[in-house]
């Protein structure tokens, strides 16, 4: 088993890789994780040069203190009210690169897992409902609490839905009350939940598996997946199928299929 402790050393965002996984951390516990500009421009940068990379298998992202992700930094929002424009264009920027990020997560070739050691609120929960896995800690709560301050939450909203389903997701977004570990499990927002000393265990234990197998494979099945998921049935189909023969042509694909049948473990080529 990997075993992680958080790099002592400076930055928002701080990433340390353990062979083919690297663990991106936030580094804000004095403003509960919020996701300033700064935050947002350190992570777009690392998934741009993350996606790039064939070293790289998995992604683990993480939370430094008791506080995953608070979502926007407000503060900094607030800010910008003296802006000549009342900071609209500050705002749009702001959420357009959110929406940047989130998307890079789908879009990047790498399974990407959230490992939740404390609470989520808002745009954090919106970043745990778009990682493909997430790990959650018992303690661990979710919520999306703009409507308490006037602010609906409109794009994590579009995360959330996509994971959960829209009672589910309108119960979050118009009640903005807290839900638990448990409750998340039960809505399909985390996959698992273990006590908060063992979640980042957890969690590279799920990336460690997912980098056993052939990344070629996966980043294929990763895209088709998210193309087909929302589409209609027989868009679905059409796009499953014609990944399913693209896949079937890459080198791994034929040595898993042969691995199998002689009864031995594949050699991957991530080709």
């Amino acid at each position: 088993m990997t075993e992680y402790s958080i790099p002592a050393n400076e930055g928002v965002l701080l990433r340390e890789d353990f062979g083919p996984i690297a663990v991106l951390t936030m580094n804000r516990p004095e403003a509960r994780n919020s996701l300033s500009v700064e935050l947002l421009e350190a992570f777009l940068s690392q998934f741009t040069e993350l996606s790039g990379s064939s070293a790289v298998k998995a992604i683990v992202i993480a939370g430094n203190g008791r506080v995953f992700s608070a979502g926007h930094d407000i503060r900094e929002l607030e800010q910008h009210r003296a802006d000549d424009d009342g900071g609209e264009k500050f705002f749009n920027d702001t959420f357009a690169a959110s929406s940047s990020f989130m998307q890079a997560i789908v879009q990047s070739p790498k399974p990407v897992v959230a490992a939740v050691e404390g609470t989520a609120t808002a745009a954090g929960s919106q970043l745990v409902a778009t990682c493909d896995l997430a790990v959650a800690s018992d303690e661990a709560e979710f919520c999306t609490p703009g409507v308490h301050i006037g602010l609906f939450c409109s794009t994590p909203a579009v995360a959330i839905a996509r994971n959960i389903g829209r009672k589910r997701a309108m119960e979050m977004l118009l009640l903005g009350e807290m839900i638990g570990a448990k409750d998340a499990l039960d809505f399909g927002l985390v996959n698992r939940v273990a006590p908060r000393s063992e979640v980042m265990n957890v969690a590279l234990e799920m990336a460690e598996k997912i980098s056993s197998k052939s990344a070629a494979a996966i980043a294929m099945g990763k895209k088709a997946f998210y193309s087909q998921v929302d589409a209609p049935l027989g868009e679905a189909y059409d796009t499953a199928g014609w990944a399913m023969a693209k896949n079937m042509m890459l080198h791994d694909a034929r040595e898993g299929l042969g691995a199998f049948l002689e009864k031995r473990e594949p050699n991957w080529r991530d080709s």
